[in-house]
């Protein structure tokens, strides 16, 4: 044997994968495709620009979801192609498995949609939640980009199982009971917040409306997705479960008006003409309209003969009026003119008497 050809025989021999000759095909893939990404990168950047002077948003939200997920994807299809031509050797041949690259599509995807919903609840939920005079819908729109984003990435983590052939059953079992044993510990705050939810699609008050929910009265000062406020006339904060309000009748003042019907209940003592009760009533109605501008003259004031009580002859006089909060002011005008009116005309205001006849038997 040779000198030389020991020294040949002793030399190590370089695998094809790192020779030029076996994967030239696979490095003008990856020229290609990585021409094609910083192609793609520029045109996103350029749609973009477009898009931002279009009145239109829905543009704007779909390129920028699609952006970089698509730049992302480019190269890696580019590596999945540049693989199946080049000469890998055995021990590497699993990278070429196309589950691996099929659950990066799954994150691709998933970051696609989760941007797409996120920015599109974020872009026109807030404008329509804008319109409203509650701040419920906020609170909804907020919740719902929560909800969305990690319910995309919980189902694109369950295909990633799936695709890797992990066996997610038990995974999912676990998830129920768990979701179980939450819904029954927080019940109520779903139904709370369900309770919301109806109140912000249904709209049975606003914001600075007067309700009236059982033994509460008072003006609307806070909706939130749990419970709503409101302020009684005696200054104190009342909170409602919403749930309470939804499954109960709830009066409001302020709809579908602020005018308002006030009722003033007036006796007067038997023997009084009732002819003369009635137009004083009526002319001092028409008085007070003049005086204050919150009772209106029209629909006009109008005076009923209820009954004959026990110690009086019961009237009524209706008035209307512009502002619901100002109840309680016209019913103190009207009984102080009542008051004066009926001590110069004579009209006897009643009070609750019994006469007790003594029989002597002597």
């Amino acid at each position: 044997m040779t000198e030389e050809a020991s020294i040949t025989s002793t030399q190590p021999v370089i695998p094809p994968i790192f020779g030029l000759h076996g994967n030239l095909p696979a490095l003008i893939v990856v020229i290609c495709g990585a021409l094609v990404a910083i192609t793609l990168f520029f045109l996103m950047g350029w749609l973009q620009k477009r898009a931002e002077k279009t009145d239109s948003k829905i543009d704007d939200i779909i390129v920028a979801a699609l952006g970089t997920p698509a730049v992302i994807a480019t190269f890696i299809i580019t590596l999945f192609i540049a693989l199946q031509v080049a000469d890998i050797p055995p021990t590497l041949a699993w990278i070429v498995d196309s589950k691996y690259f099929d659950a990066i599509y799954i994150i691709l995807g998933a970051w696609a949609l989760s941007s797409f919903a996120y920015n599109f609840i974020s872009t026109y939920g807030y404008k329509l939640a804008a319109a409203t005079a509650t701040d419920l819908d906020d609170r909804m729109v907020a919740l719902g980009l929560i909800v969305a984003k990690y319910v995309i990435w919980f189902v694109a983590f369950l295909l990633i199982l799936h695709t890797l052939e992990v066996d997610i059953t038990p995974l999912l079992a676990g998830a129920g009971i768990i979701t179980l044993a939450l819904a029954l510990a927080a019940q109520d705050i779903f139904s709370n917040f369900f309770g919301g939810a109806m109140i912000a699609i249904d709209k049975p008050f606003r914001m600075n409306d007067r309700i009236q929910i059982d033994q509460y009265f008072g003006d609307v000062i806070a909706v939130g997705p749990r419970s709503t406020r409101i302020k009684t006339l005696d200054n104190q904060i009342v909170t409602i479960p919403n749930s309470k309000l939804v499954s109960n009748y709830v009066v409001n003042y302020a709809m579908p008006e602020p005018k308002i019907k006030v009722r003033l209940p007036v006796s007067v003592a038997y023997g009084s003409d009732v002819k003369k009760v009635r137009e004083t009533l009526l002319d001092l109605a028409k008085k007070c309209s003049e005086k204050y501008p919150f009772i209106l003259t029209e629909p006009e004031p109008v005076v009923y003969f209820l009954e004959f009580g026990a110690s009086s002859l019961n009237f009524q006089l209706v008035v209307w009026i512009n502002d619901f909060s100002l109840t309680y002011e016209t019913k103190d005008a009207l009984n102080m003119e009542i008051a004066e009116r009926f001590a110069e005309e004579g009209i006897e205001i009643p009070f609750p008497q019994m006469d007790v006849h003594i029989k002597d038997n002597s």
